[in-house]
């Protein structure tokens, strides 16, 4: 049953727990999480919430394996996983520290998941099924 949890909620959860721990908001997520030296010279840097963004797509590629699978879990799964976006779009549009360019492109990774699970789910459905004579 645990397969059936949507991973797009991790990011969300990681966002809020940054965004809400009393912290400033602004050094939460743009605080340097790493840094390289290049050999160009240049520095390359990524902040907390470029790293949720990349863990967030992350995800979103385990989800898309996850909605190839038959059976009522994958069902559930999307269900869970149009709740975690109405979360999400319920979270933009009413909460101040959630009107931000990383929550926004996080929602929309929750929304591709959401449109892409149901989508690939109802393709494999149809090659599924037999008509016997």
């Amino acid at each position: 049953m645990l397969t059936a949890l949507p991973l797009t909620i991790i990011p969300f959860l990681l966002y809020n727990l940054a965004v809400f721990s009393g912290l400033d908001a602004g050094a939460g997520l743009s605080g340097e999480m790493f840094a390289v030296n290049m050999l160009s010279g240049a520095r390359w840097a990524m902040s907390f919430g470029d790293g949720l963004i990349l863990i967030g797509l992350v995800l979103l590629f385990a989800e898309i394996l996850k909605s190839t699978r038959p059976g009522s879990a994958s069902l559930i799964n999307h269900m869970l996983s149009m709740l975690v976006f109405v979360a999400y779009l319920v979270e933009f549009l009413l909460v101040v520290q959630a009107a931000t360019q990383i929550f926004f492109l996080l929602m929309i990774i929750t929304l591709i998941d959401v449109i892409g699970g149901f989508t690939i789910s109802i393709r494999t459905a149809g090659r599924d099924v037999s008509i016997g004579l």
